[in-house]
């Protein structure tokens, strides 16, 4: 499954809705998305949402769509 994941790029910064950024991963379950992005970054995650078939294929119709993998 693809999951969107919005986060803020700095934890100790108060949230900013214009700073708001998003990533796109794959993973079995929300929690399991959550939970990579987590321990692979120092984000402030806001919000995972699950992207069913129509979104996917709306979101990668931007031409910076790009899934993230962790090493």
């Amino acid at each position: 499954m693809t999951f969107k994941v919005y986060y803020q790029p700095d934890k100790k910064k108060r949230p900013v809705r214009e700073n708001t950024q998003s990533l796109y991963i794959e993973a079995d379950s929300e929690a399991e998305a959550l939970l990579m992005v987590e321990h692979n970054t120092d984000y402030s995650i806001e919000y995972v949402e699950q992207l069913d078939d129509k979104a996917l294929a709306y979101e990668k119709q931007n031409p910076n769509f790009k899934i993230t993998t962790f090493d």
